[in-house]
């Protein structure tokens, strides 16, 4: 065999992407994925099989402004190279910001401390048509001081379950944190905009599946009088789901930035 001598790199991307026209990050049969394309492209310049890890498993039509996966490889292949090769062959819809040789440890999931999503959406009765793919349309009368105050129920150390895409995870498995994740911090204002269009933005140690799309769908509700604050903080309580407004469309998040322990 002799492969055994060969000392790995382990090679860091940072990747930006329009996920607009992808089946979302990870790979699939008959689907175009952006983690298809890049294992793709990156096998083509090293001529190995390549298995690249994500910092995250975003959804289809959801964007990443910077988006961290990692990649082992026995390439003699600079970061230069890399880089430039790598934006050579992608589609223009992705492009990697960034290439680092990393240590071996390095893993773009497991090693995050704490990632950051923006979600923009739309409250009025059309959305411009340039914004469609970046801004979900959720139109109705908004009161956002109402629903900023829900905001303060998102901090610290909570459990998630009642904002969790059924489904999602093996809730048979013992150990791991289940439902819980810590948020650092959460916004949510108007955007310059001719529209009346509003970000909310995130920041935790993780996420579940579409909790940031459940969380601001049920904001939605909350602003648009449909639901009463205390039904939003009781549902941090409840843990349930089916109590928790609908999920807001994919098209207006992002994954914004992913941050990791200064080595």
């Amino acid at each position: 065999m002799g492969h055994h001598s060969v000392q790995l790199r382990t090679i860091k991307l940072t990747l930006s992407f329009d996920g607009t026209d992808f089946s979302g990050w990870q790979r699939q049969r008959n689907a175009r994925t952006v983690q298809g394309e890049l294992e793709e492209k990156i096998a083509v310049m090293t001529g190995e099989k390549c298995v690249i890890h994500g910092a995250g498993r975003t959804d289809a039509g959801v964007h990443a402004l910077a988006m961290t996966a990692h990649f082992a490889t026995g390439s003699s292949l600079s970061c230069s190279v890399f880089r430039r090769g790598l934006n050579g062959l992608l589609a223009d819809s992705i492009k990697i910001l960034m290439v680092e040789e990393v240590d071996p440890s390095f893993h773009a999931r497991i090693s995050a401390r704490a990632k950051v999503y923006q979600y923009f959406f739309s409250t009025g009765e059309i959305v411009p048509p340039c914004r469609r793919f970046y801004c979900a349309h959720l139109p109705g009368p908004f009161d956002l001081e109402r629903a900023r105050q829900c905001l303060p129920h998102l901090l610290g150390l909570r459990d998630f379950a009642g904002f969790e895409a059924a489904g999602s995870r093996d809730r048979t498995k013992i150990g791991g944190r289940g439902a819980l994740r810590r948020i650092f911090s959460a916004s949510l204002s108007p955007v310059l905009n001719p529209a009346p269009e509003y970000l909310f933005e995130i920041c935790g140690d993780g996420f579940l599946r579409k909790m940031v799309r459940n969380i601001v769908g049920t904001l939605i509700e909350v602003g648009q009088h449909r639901m009463d604050i205390t039904d939003f903080a009781n549902l941090l309580l409840l843990k349930d789901r089916s109590q928790a407004g609908p999920t807001a469309p994919a098209c207006g998040l992002f994954l914004k930035e992913i941050y990791y322990d200064e080595k």
